[in-house]
Formats: structure tokens, sequence, C-alpha cells
């Protein structure tokens, strides 16, 4: 029972991730993979997060067993270190921001059928996050999160069972060689791998939100507790992608239908693979659930990028200083980084207002290129003096990192020779 209730309290990090990462990635991307190849790209989808596993796990583990948050474990590689994160996080934080508030907006107006502008809908949501942020911290994204991810992952396998009698299931379950030499599906592939589970920043944030939990709850969970509430939110993800998937494969896949480019008509479109498997009172339920879920998203986003950019400062302007306090507080550095995020985001989102595709197809391309730097570094962090005994990951992990770190490399030059060659 002790054990039980400590593990208890070590839950919560795993499930902001999951609220992370089942956003726009799941709710935009593999709908489209169903929606235009059916179950070409279920392959791809398992892979993707195959791949990521490491990059993703190192993050907690890091936190874990040394109290640090990952961020403190790239300074002790140097500062190249540091600055190689900070180029990757500016190259990023506009357009992730900008699409998931977007994606957010674009339910909230479907949802509710009214004719808003998605612009200023988006800045309002993003108004609103910060506001939660602002008088409850932790708590309240803990909490917000917990009950969003649990709604849309319920009603997610329930429509996914439903839709498997529609499914034509004589397709192969993996990409043929046309995809990658054809540059538009290739493209697509790209960036569905980008966000899938999500971007790999998010394992700074996850290191830092076990230390927020941590100073928090003053519990201080063991490496295999924090692995145990990764692993429940990760695996989660993984399902649920397969899911989203599998809904635009039975719905949408082999019929004269196509999906809006629009951010409203494209979230509309979603709600209704719901309400046509379910009935019309899935609309309500499960178009709420799904705005909750993005909603969550952009909460976890607009405090990830502040609270890592907040411990960035710290570990540049005070390396001699450590501890878990150390950038994990959400103090001067956070504001002023969460408002300057905000108002780019809003100029990125201002370019984007017509095509809500390719506002998701540039951030996660994006995060698809600066994959790999982040996965080294959290690499040496993981495998360097910090860690030892059993808290060090094994052997085979230390293999694994590296040959999902050297796949990571190799897609990413193959799509800059793709795109630019």
């Amino acid at each position: 029972m002790e054990s039980q209730r400590t593990l208890a309290k070590a839950i919560g990090p795993g499930l902001l991730f999951a609220g992370a990462a089942i956003g726009a990635s799941h709710l935009v991307q593999s709908t489209r993979a169903g929606a235009s190849f059916g179950l070409a790209l279920v392959a791809v989808v398992i892979a993707a997060n195959i791949v990521k596993y490491p990059a993703f796990s190192f993050g907690p583990r890091y936190s874990a067993a040394t109290g640090l948050s990952l961020l403190e474990g790239y300074r002790r590689q140097g500062r190249w270190a540091l600055v190689l994160y900070g180029v990757v996080t500016v190259l990023s934080v506009f357009t992730i921001q900008s699409a998931v508030s977007f994606v957010t907006a674009g339910l909230a107006i479907a949802l509710l059928e009214v004719d808003w502008d998605p612009l200023w809908l988006s800045a309002a949501i993003m108004a609103l996050c910060l506001g939660l942020l602002r008088v409850g911290c932790y708590r309240w994204l803990d909490r917000i999160v917990k009950v969003a991810v649990l709604l849309l992952t319920l009603g997610t396998v329930v429509a996914a069972a439903l839709v498997l009698p529609r499914i034509d299931w004589g397709q192969a379950l993996w990409p043929s060689s046309e995809l990658f030499t054809n540059s538009a599906s290739f493209f697509f592939i790209a960036a569905l791998i980008g966000w899938m589970p999500t971007a790999v920043d998010v394992s700074v944030w996850h290191s830092l939100w076990t230390l927020a939990k941590r100073r928090d709850t003053g519990h201080k969970p063991s490496v295999s507790e924090s692995l145990i509430d990764f692993n429940i939110g990760y695996i989660g993800t993984a399902i649920l992608g397969i899911c989203f998937l599998l809904l635009g494969a039975g719905v949408v896949y082999g019929r004269d239908i196509a999906l809006p480019a629009g951010a409203a008509g494209f979230s509309a479109a979603v709600i209704g693979l719901y309400t046509e498997l379910l009935g019309g009172w899935a609309r309500p339920v499960f178009g709420f659930a799904a705005f909750l879920v993005m909603f969550s998203t952009t909460l976890t986003v607009v405090d990830g990028f502040p609270r890592a950019i907040s411990a960035f400062i710290d570990r540049w302007q005070r390396p001699e200083k450590e501890g878990e306090a150390v950038g994990t507080s959400t103090g001067r550095n956070y504001w002023i980084s969460a408002l300057a995020i905000t108002v780019g985001a809003m100029i990125i989102l201002s370019q984007f207002l017509a095509n809500l595709k390719s506002l998701v197809d540039l951030a996660t391309t994006i995060s698809l290129v600066t994959a790999p730097p982040l996965a080294w570094l959290g690499h040496r962090a993981i495998f360097g003096p910090d860690l030892e005994g059993s808290d060090r990951p094994s052997f085979g992990m230390y293999v694994f990192s590296l040959v999902a770190i050297g796949i990571q490399v190799v897609l990413s030059l193959y799509y800059l020779y793709v795109r630019f060659l």
C-alpha cells in the first residue's frame, strides 16, 4: 500500500507529457494520415514513437536521479550545448505555440458554431492560459490535463473501435516506396514524424515538470517511479495516434471527402467523425473533449517554453549555482518569456489564418529537423558522470539511443535534400 501511495504521488508529469503530445499531432496530422493514405502510415506512426522513446525518457530519468533539470545536464557539457539548445528553441518556439493555439481556436469555433476571428480567439486562449498559470501554476496545469486526457482517450478509443468494420484491412500497414520518392507525400510524412508523438523539446519540459511536481508535493520520486509515470503517458499517446489514424482511414479515406484547410472547417470535420460514428449526442461531448485536450496542449506549451527559457537563462547566468530550484520557478524571466512568445506567435498566426494545414506542417517539420541535436544532448547528459549504478540506463538503451539518433539524422538530412536540392 505504501508503494502504491508513493507511486500515486509521482504520477503527473507523464500525463502533462501526454497533454502536450495529444494535440495537433494527433487531431490534425494523424487524422490527415488516415484520411489521405488509409493504413499505409500505421508503421510510420509506430516507428516514430519507438525511435523517439529514448530521447523523451531521458528527461524524467535525469531529474529523478539527480534532482536537477535536463538543462543542467546540457550545461555540464559546456556552454556550447546551451547555445545549441537556445538556437533550436528559437527556431521552433513561435511556430509551435501559434499552431496549437490556432487548432484550439478552430475547435472552439466549430463546437460553438460561431463566426469569431480565429486570430483574436487564439490570442484570448493564450491569455487565458497565462492567467491560469499565474493563479494556479503547476497544480492547475496538472489537474486540467488529467481530466482532458482521460475524456478524449475514452472517446477516441470507443470511436476507433466502432470504425474498425469500415476499414479496408486489405491495405498494407506500411508506406510504399513511391510515397518517399513523391515530394508532396514525403513532406507530409516528414511533418507527421516531426510531432509524433510531439517535439523532442518536450523532454526538457518533462524534466522541469518532474522537479515542479517534486517541489509542490514534497515527494522525491525514484527513477523507476518516474519512468512508470512517463511510460503511462507515452504509451497512451502512441495508442491514440493510431486511433486517430484509424478514424481518418475508416470515415474519410476512399470517399470523395476533402478535409478543409481552415482551422474552423478542419476542426468541424474532425468533430464530425465522432458524430458519424456515435450519433448526434457525440458532437457536444467529444467536441468538448477534443477542445479540452487541445486547450491542455496549449496550456502545456504556454508553460513549457517559458519554463525552459527561464531555466536556460538561470543556467547561463549562474552556472556555479546548482540545485533543483534553479530554473524551475515561475519568476520574472518566465513571465517576460511567456509574453514575448505570445506576441511572436500572434505575428506567425497572422500569416497563416487561411491555412491551418500549412502552419502545422511548418511547425512539425521544424521539429523534425531540430530533433537530432536535442536527442544527442540528452544522450550525452544521461550517459555522462551524473548518473551511476541502477539510475544509469542499460547498455542496451545506450545502443538503442544511438541508433535512434542516427535514424533521425538520416531522415532530417534526406528531408533537407528533397526540400532544397
